[in-house]
């Protein structure tokens, strides 16, 4: 909740990990992070025979079944083929699953009835409006399966880290170990920033290869409690 996505791709890098940043989707309702293990929907193209507005009625609709049956404090991540010329959801889906405690929804296409999205508590991640219904062209197939989002692998339970820059993957075996490091990652860059604010040269600062710099960072950590 308090590391940047910049911060997270770094250490998951040092670990041989390059595409795990969700390419595409923005923020529509900027605010705090957004942290939660990924609850899945996939989509493939559309087929005129089945998928007609009656199809919202079947209770085992996947799109619907999984918005209703999304754990509470997840992310709703959807696989919508990069494809933002119809909708993966709108307002009242968006609107169910905040009520059902989801902690966010994330979509490689796009989403309907985007001012009222940017009301909701709940962070928003897609790549652009879309007005027309789903139907035109998606048709929900798997709820909780292995996706691609934004071109990257998303396994039910990896940990999604949203900011107002994007969205990041993190294995799940690996979110301690990275959320322990990115935390340390930040506390060292906030002391970095202060000191090039202050005049001070990248040089030997960043990375901290000059002789005295994990000192001076050792008593500024001090003096500001961190």
């Amino acid at each position: 909740m308090t590391v940047s996505t910049a911060t997270l791709t770094t250490a998951l890098f040092r670990r041989g990990f390059r595409n795990i940043f969700i390419q595409g989707p923005h923020r529509i309702n900027p605010g705090k992070n957004m942290v939660g293990p990924a609850y899945t929907l996939r989509y493939i193209p559309a087929r005129e025979d089945l998928d007609g507005l009656e199809s919202f009625a079947d209770r085992e609709n996947p799109q619907r079944k999984g918005v209703e049956e999304c754990p509470e404090g997840a992310i709703f991540v959807i696989d919508s083929r990069m494809d933002a010329t119809a909708a993966s959801a709108g307002c009242i889906l968006v609107t169910r699953l905040q009520a059902l405690g989801c902690q966010g929804i994330v979509t490689d296409g796009g989403f309907r009835d985007t001012p009222e999205i940017a009301e909701l508590d709940m962070p928003a991640y897609h790549t652009r409006p879309s007005a027309p219904t789903n139907l035109t062209k998606h048709h929900a197939v798997a709820i909780n399966d292995p996706i691609a989002c934004g071109g990257v692998s998303v396994f039910p339970g990896d940990i999604l880290v949203g900011d107002n820059e994007g969205v990041v993957c993190i294995p799940e075996h690996l979110v301690d170990e990275v959320a322990a490091e990115a935390k340390e990652m930040t506390v060292f860059e906030d002391f970095v920033l202060e000191m090039v604010q202050q005049g001070a040269s990248t040089f030997g600062l960043y990375p901290p290869t000059d002789p005295g710099t994990m000192d001076k960072f050792a008593q500024w950590r001090q003096q500001n409690n961190r």
